[in-house]
């Protein structure tokens, strides 16, 4: 019966623990790597440190001094010597450390061993960040962060950046507008590429910018966010008298920077180098971000005349794409697929988004549309993205890098509730003033009196 009272005694606690971890690492994985994964992985790191880096091949072979000194003062054999690290960085979501590299090893020996590092040392994942000549960083991850988005807290922003994703290193995935003027971002439906275009939106409302959107699905997706659009088009006959008006906003811009900076007249915008940026700031035009959702249907067409509304629609996007950045004016190109079969100019145009996301599409074709001339190998992981995780995607540029990504839920009530109480944001733009979306007003709601009126009577 003792024996029995003991093992309750102490098997009873151990099984709890256990089991709490265990539910712990499967429903709340930031809790569980705070308080059990964290500590395991540090120790587990600095004891097998030296051994893990020589399994790896991340060793060099000590300095003659070091070897004469060992031998005349312990007389054995000198291993191999590791980079020297620096002081362990916890962090909510794993641990940073910093190396200092060994003569002739490079950041790429490392990240060839990066695999091998995460299963060494027990964590999710590792990646290897170059910090200056000779310094690189490690960020070790301890779970799937990207299995429920929980944007950091802390997020450097500023005007014209908007903190849309998460990265699968746990740091944000930041929309510059100022770094990457334009974007073109694929995804089928129920991807998530909606909510990536939400938060795109309720990032930019408070912003002193004006936010035009182009919508052929009779507005659905941007309709909800109009009292903060100064402009909005619904089908393809109203986006072809919104272009030509924001190409002549455009060109009254470069107008204005060759009257400020002393250009001729007649020089051609595209020799143009200098941007509104340059101009004072009483001066300075307000910038303007381009939605367009669903960019096929402006490409689509059933008759002669139709094709010819077509070819003058992308001509101005590629105006505005190719001459805009400097005249604040930015695109956000949307769609399932966009390819050279939708028409003459879809190549033309696609070749001057230089920011590329890519949520899963229905094959891979798709995904090379979208990343197979800047990241080739990102083909595959787009292709491998789960219909079980909308909002996951892969996010790359023209340096050829690339990463995944997963936006955050964002409900549309809240989106357009951001929308709405930014609608007093809108600038004023005369040339954008016709295209200005109805935005009916909201019924006011009258509190019931807490005391019930009576009549007086004499």
């Amino acid at each position: 019966m003792s024996d029995l009272t003991t093992l309750l005694e102490v098997g009873g606690p151990v099984a709890a623990l256990g089991g709490g971890a265990a539910y712990a690492r499967a429903k709340h994985p930031a809790a569980y790597w705070s308080t059990v994964g964290l500590p395991v992985s540090t120790v587990r790191l600095l004891s097998t440190y030296g051994s893990v880096m020589e399994a790896c091949g991340l060793t060099v072979a000590p300095s003659r001094l070091r070897v004469l000194a060992a031998k005349a003062m312990t007389r054995r054999e000198v291993r191999p010597v590791p980079p020297r690290r620096g002081l362990l960085r916890p962090t909510t979501t794993g641990l940073r450390i910093r190396l200092r590299l060994a003569p002739g090893q490079e950041p790429a020996d490392f990240a060839a061993s990066a695999e091998r590092l995460r299963h060494a040392w027990g964590v999710h994942a590792v990646y290897v960040t170059p910090v200056k000549p000779g310094v690189i960083e490690l960020r070790l991850v301890g779970y799937d962060v990207l299995r429920r988005v929980r944007m950091p807290r802390k997020v450097a922003g500023g005007f014209l950046q908007v903190p849309v994703a998460l990265r699968e290193d746990a740091t944000p995935f930041v929309r510059d507008y100022r770094a990457v003027p334009h974007q073109l971002t694929l995804g089928a439906t129920l991807s998530g590429k909606s909510m990536y275009l939400r938060h795109l939106l309720a990032g930019l409302a408070p912003q002193p910018v004006a936010l035009v959107g182009i919508d052929c699905k009779r507005g659905v997706e941007l309709a909800p966010f109009a009292p903060r659009l100064s402009a909005l088009a619904t089908d393809p006959g109203q986006a072809a008298e919104l272009l030509p008006a924001l190409v002549k906003e455009m060109e009254d811009r470069y107008d204005l920077i060759k009257t400020r900076q002393g250009i001729a007249p007649g020089t051609p915008d595209e020799e143009i180098t200098s941007d509104i940026w340059g101009l004072p700031e009483h001066e300075r035009p307000v910038p303007i971000v381009l939605f367009v959702d669903e960019v096929a249907e402006l490409f689509l067409v059933a008759t002669r005349k139709d094709e010819e509304r077509r070819d003058e629609m992308v001509t101005q996007l590629i105006r505005l794409a190719q001459l805009g950045r400097a005249a604040g004016m930015y695109l956000e190109v949307c769609g399932q697929r966009f390819g050279a079969e939708l028409g003459k100019g879809a190549t033309m145009l696609r070749a001057q988004l230089t920011g590329r996301v890519c949520h899963r599409v229905n094959d891979e074709a798709s995904a090379k549309m979208a990343l197979g001339d800047i990241a080739p190998e990102a083909v595959l992981a787009a292709c491998s993205i789960a219909p079980e995780r909308p909002g996951l995607a892969v996010a790359g540029d023209t340096s050829g890098g690339w990463s995944r990504i997963r936006t955050p839920y964002l409900s549309l009530t809240d989106a357009a509730e951001t929308c709405r109480t930014s609608a007093g944001l809108v600038p004023d733009l005369p040339a954008l003033d016709p295209f200005r979306p109805d935005v009916p007003e909201r019924p006011v709601e009258h509190a019931a009196p807490v005391v019930l009126p009576h009549p007086v009577t004499d």
